[in-house]
């Protein structure tokens, strides 16, 4: 089906064009053709990535009436950031209507621009609650006239407390006006807005209920509470190309993981409430454009995240709510393309894993984080595809003579193994001495035991594999069992994978003189023999940089007993403010969850230190050039531009 079908008139398939989309999305397919032929409420459910906003602003703009300069429709959404996206998103759609006008009004920002705005005519008003209830109750927009309201991510907005604004609004809303309620999923305070506030809505889902993004896989890794942030680091140095944002409960955490990543040399930021509206927007202009490769983010302030080319989300610590996690998850896998979000937990926390699964109806794969040798391993393949796929740059033919004559005394052979000594010693110095962060590993048993052989191939996502396809792929090929391949990592241009060392041989010999189509296939041995499955998988992304120790971030400290999820809605309590993690209008007082991480500041007594043990990977930082300890710089300190 094409936009063509669906029903829309001329102006808006003209910026459709403009846009350069092609083909409609599943939510929009569904939703678009019903808003414009029936004047009734709708409930449409889809994950977030899905262009949700389409669905409701192309219908929206085609029923108002352009020559009127009442304020006829009001999109409720929940953070700053989502009402500016949606604003700007609708400015697009409307480009050919003349006379139509779209307004943001927020919290952080002028209320008197913003009601003079809205007074010089705005037939679409999108808001905050908080600030439109206080515009509302200053008398600074009449929303008694309305034909169209639209309830945006009505799941997040509840979550995070903002029930009675809702309904508050909602009541001062004309009886005869239509209201479309779009959400990722369905808790009990979604259900009983559609059920106070509309009649007979339409229900439209894309995919079941309460379900995670198709495109995304799930893994968790299970650590001690001390090394939650060292396993952090280790995923991220396993996956080279890592685009990621990195899930925090608290504003605390996140500005903490964030200054801790930033002293270690990765290219990190922080987002959350406590940063001004003006830090907002560099932290995310910043991260739109790749400067921050690694976004630590509160879930209230993550919502207005709309970038389609993350390729992980990192759970630091679990929510409380089994709705967020499925928010968070829809960060990536977005657009067509794949994702993997990684859950970082302790023992204590595996029953919440459980649930997971079986409410989302999702797999969620247990791996290891990685080790030294791996993740040096890892390193030096990804520099080596990265060299032979650069541009020659013919600028350089001007400097090759004097480079020619300083390394003439070197022959191929020396010349690579020094160019990758670079990068080898950095690496393997600094985890020459790491230890094994896993508990209760899978496959520890066969590892240690020497029952496991991990390979390396040179294939990948570029090939056109993901974990699935390529583990598929190496079954068929060798003919083993369903469970004869495991622990697959399929990187950018090179892949993992693990056999029962009895079928060493047997592979090695298959894959001599291997071909697919017309590319020469090997595979080999790892270093590490059994060695350890990295994190990160199947987005083809990977090549995390800087590695290297750091304070051991998160502490796991419970008040009550109960380790699972808790119910969504008002009465949950936990993490749900009003401007939280960094994006609505009205803050609330921060409550710890019932499983809060009581952390402190950044400096620590001397009793609260880590052990001499839980330290060894903090030290022998090649960064100096003596080579002394620099504290807990990784082997990328001095090596990357730190960014605030």
């Amino acid at each position: 089906m094409t936009f063509d079908e669906l029903g829309l008139n001329a102006p808006l398939l003209q910026a459709i064009a403009d846009m350069g989309f092609e083909t409609p999305s599943k939510i929009q397919e569904e939703a678009i053709p019903q808003l414009l032929a029936e004047d009734r409420d709708m409930v449409a459910l889809a994950q977030t990535g899905t262009g949700k906003t389409a669905a409701f602003g192309f219908p929206l703009l085609q029923n108002i009436d352009e020559n009127s300069k009442t304020t006829q429709g009001l999109i409720i959404a929940p953070t700053r950031e989502l009402c500016l996206q949606i604003t700007n998103e609708m400015k697009l759609y409307s480009k050919h209507m003349k006379g139509v006008r779209v307004v943001a009004v927020y919290g952080g920002a002028n209320i008197q621009e913003q009601a003079r705005e809205i007074s010089r005519g705005a037939q679409i008003v999108v808001a905050t609650p908080g600030r439109m209830q206080d515009m509302m109750r200053r008398r600074m927009v009449d929303i008694t006239k309305l034909s169209y309201c639209v309830l945006d991510e009505a799941d997040e907005m509840l979550n995070m407390g903002f029930y009675e604004d809702i309904t508050n609004i909602l009541a001062d809303t004309p009886e005869d006006k239509l209201t479309w309620l779009f959400s990722a999923t369905m808790p009990r305070e979604v259900a009983r807005i559609a059920k106070e506030f509309m009649v007979n809505p339409l229900e439209i889902t894309v995919g079941h209920k309460n379900e995670g993004a198709k495109n995304v896989s799930h893994e968790y890794f299970v650590v001690h509470t001390r090394d939650r942030y060292q396993a952090l680091k280790r995923l991220s140095d396993a996956n080279p190309d890592i685009f990621a944002v990195i899930f925090c409960r608290t504003k605390r955490d996140t500005q903490k993981v964030a200054e801790q990543l930033i002293e270690d040399g990765y290219n990190a930021g922080a987002l959350h409430g406590d940063l001004s509206q003006n830090q907002r927007d560099l932290v995310m202009k910043s991260f739109r454009n790749r400067q921050i490769q690694m976004l630590v983010a509160t879930d209230v302030a993550a919502r207005g995240i709309d970038v389609d080319d993350i390729t992980h989300v990192v759970n630091y610590q679990l929510p409380d709510e089994i709705e967020t996690y499925t928010h968070r998850s829809g960060r990536t896998g977005r657009a067509g393309k794949t994702g993997t979000s990684l859950v970082i937990v302790t023992k204590s926390e595996m029953r919440k894993i459980k649930q997971l699964e079986k409410i989302l109806g999702k797999k969620f794969e247990q791996k290891t984080i990685p080790d030294g040798k791996e993740i040096t391993q890892v390193q030096l393949f990804h520099l080596a595809n990265s060299i032979n796929t650069t541009e020659i740059n013919n600028e350089i033919d001007a400097y090759l003579p004097e480079i020619e004559e300083v390394l003439k005394d070197n022959t191929k052979e020396e010349l690579i193994k020094k160019v990758f000594s670079v990068e080898f010693t950095r690496f393997f110095n600094y985890y020459k001495k790491s230890k094994d962060l896993n508990q209760n590993a899978v496959g520890a048993a066969k590892e240690q035991s020497g029952d496991s052989t991990r390979y390396f191939i040179n294939v990948g996502s570029k090939d056109d594999f993901d974990w699935m396809k390529l583990k598929d792929f190496l079954k068929e090929e060798l003919g083993l069992g369903q469970d004869g391949v495991y622990r697959v990592d399929c990187k950018d241009a090179f892949s993992f994978f693990n056999t029962d060392t009895e079928h060493k041989d047997r592979i090695l010999s298959h894959f001599e003189n291997f071909e697919l189509d017309g590319r020469r296939v090997s595979v080999e041995e790892t270093q590490g023999g059994g060695g350890r499955s990295g994190g990160g998988g199947r987005s083809g992304g990977g090549d995390r940089r800087r590695s290297g120790g750091g304070r051991s971030g998160g502490g796991d400290r419970r008040r009550g007993g109960d380790d699972g999820f808790r119910s969504s809605g008002r009465s949950g309590g936990g993490d749900r403010r009003r401007s939280g993690g960094g994006s609505s209008d009205r803050k609330r007082s921060d409550r710890k969850s019932s499983y809060g991480d009581d952390q402190g500041g950044r400096s620590r007594s001397r009793s609260e230190r880590p052990a001499r043990s839980e330290r060894s990977e903090r030290s022998s930082s090649p960064r100096t050039p003596d080579n002394r300890s620099e504290g807990n710089k990784s082997p990328f300190s001095g090596k990357r531009r730190r960014r605030s």
